[in-house]
């Protein structure tokens, strides 16, 4: 059985920053093919996350753009996978898993709440900002608690789940990094 991370990246959240970045090399590290999704060049800003016409739409695209990427990987369904993805991008991986009947293991940073019309019961794992001013993070916890979803809550975290004190930032991605390689893996 093959094992395969795919790393969709957010708006302006590529897969060079550090959350998509480390997450990767942990994957690397327990034997995992690493893909990564381009969804450069969409005409997108983060203002437009809370537009849900404009996240839909925006949604077909980038599964069009997953769908060409990931053909080349052949059928999924009978691989060990998992979705490491930031902000709309945990939207495509759920959807992209949902509509092609993937068993992914989703790792969400930053989800938008969107992510609720596709993500499987007990199928991703959540880290949230409570300050994160394009998510709701009261919204994403009944979310995470009807689909009985781990959800780690950054408390103060933006939607970099960043706090603006570095020192918490570091202590916060070791922890998120070290819950990132327990649900690898599971």
């Amino acid at each position: 059985m093959r094992k395969i991370a795919v790393v969709f990246p957010g708006v302006g959240y590529t897969k060079d920053r550090p959350l998509l970045y480390y997450a990767g090399k942990l994957a690397v590290k327990y034997g995992y093919e690493l893909k990564f999704m381009d969804f450069s060049g969409l005409d997108w800003s983060k203002d437009k996350l809370k537009d849900r016409e404009f996240l839909t739409k925006t949604l077909d695209i980038c599964l069009d753009i997953t769908e060409k990427t990931l053909e080349k990987a052949g059928d999924l369904s009978e691989d060990k996978v998992v979705f490491i993805s930031k902000s709309i991008g945990t939207v495509v991986a759920s959807a992209y898993a949902k509509r092609k009947e993937i068993k992914a293991q989703q790792i969400c940073f930053s989800p938008l709440e969107l992510i609720d019309d596709f993500v499987i019961e007990e199928g991703a794992i959540l880290f949230c900002g409570d300050d994160d001013p394009y998510a709701d993070f009261t919204s994403l916890e009944n979310i995470a608690k009807e689909k009985k979803l781990q959800l780690h809550r950054i408390a103060g975290g933006n939607h970099s789940l960043e706090t603006g004190d570095i020192c918490t930032d570091i202590d916060n991605m070791k922890i998120m990094m070290n819950d990132v390689a327990d649900a690898i893996l599971m």
